[in-house]
């Protein structure tokens, strides 16, 4: 694509200016245990994008957020002349100053909130029951932020800490805006067969109030299980990128630069796993969205 030159560039996204706005451009590029992999996922970036909009327009009532539009043919130049490329995965958004966490609720214990539960019975300072077993469901969801980190790990933050790095009255008003999100979107899932188990929002400053920005109740931001197969106890299986990380796991790789290539048959199952995440949440086929954004399916 014969783009303006990149304003700045994340794990998944590209972003570049457009005037006083931002085109943020959701790539097919997959990041495990905050690395880059080498292989792309095929229409992951879509999947990423039209869930994320599918979310900003059913939160919009909890939270205003930065979304302006994902009409590719609206963009401005010299967007819209690459309309077909951008179609489905770019959204044309308001600029915003980054509050800088990475604002995580957990609704059952797993992942890093488990490996920590398991060493010290507490998640970034909050403690909890003794005797939980993985992947059982919390008391209720808690509010565990972590650092934003450009490159390398994100670090957690324990509350006292995230109030430190950007005030008291920011860190309740985000940890308030995660939890409400939180739990309206698990609802929203569960009605749909999915169990929300963690999730991470980004916040952002424009014209004075704090809005939502970056991706929303995403594979990529999220844990969904499917509840039909949910047992405590164990990991789950699950419609995000838990599958490559698994994988990783397996594999033998130390979480450090450079990560192996992902071999064809877990591309295609995170695919398709991506798919269905789609799919099931928003009850619409993902070659439906494709054509709705003026995309031919890949498939």
């Amino acid at each position: 694509m014969a783009l303006a030159e990149r304003f700045a560039q994340g794990k998944v996204r590209d972003i570049y200016e457009a005037g006083e706005d931002l085109l943020l451009v959701a790539t097919d590029r997959i990041s495990a245990f905050d690395v880059v992999l080498p292989t792309p996922i095929p229409d992951k970036g879509r999947v990423l994008t039209g869930l994320s909009l599918y979310w900003f327009e059913r939160t919009k009532d909890i939270i205003p957020n930065h979304v302006l539009t994902a009409d590719a043919r609206s963009f401005p130049e010299p967007y819209a002349a690459e309309a077909a490329e951008l179609a489905g995965r770019a959204t044309l958004v308001r600029r915003a100053e980054v509050i800088p966490v990475e604002c995580v609720a957990r609704g059952y214990i797993t992942g890093s909130g488990w490996k920590d539960y398991q060493k010290t019975g507490a998640v970034c300072g909050i403690a909890l029951p003794d005797g939980l077993v993985e992947s059982e469901r919390l008391p209720e969801p808690i509010f565990t932020p972590t650092t934003k980190a450009a490159t390398g790990h994100d670090e957690p933050l324990t509350f006292d800490e995230t109030a430190e790095l950007i005030g008291k009255g920011l860190a309740e008003r985000v940890k308030e805006l995660t939890l409400s999100l939180y739990e309206f979107g698990a609802a929203h899932a569960l009605e749909r067969g999915i169990i929300l188990a963690d999730t991470k929002f980004e916040f952002g400053f424009a014209g004075g109030e704090v809005i939502l920005i970056d991706e929303v109740l995403t594979p990529d931001s999220s844990r969904f299980w499917p509840t039909d197969t949910y047992e405590a106890g164990h990991g789950q299986p699950s419609f995000d990128k838990q599958y490559v990380r698994d994988w990783l796991d397996a594999s033998g790789w130390d979480h450090e630069p450079p990560p192996p290539e992902l071999p064809d048959d877990v591309v295609e199952q995170t695919a398709a796993r991506y798919r269905e995440a789609y799919e099931r949440i928003t009850g619409e086929s993902f070659g439906e969205y494709l054509g709705r954004m003026g995309v031919a399916s890949s498939r």
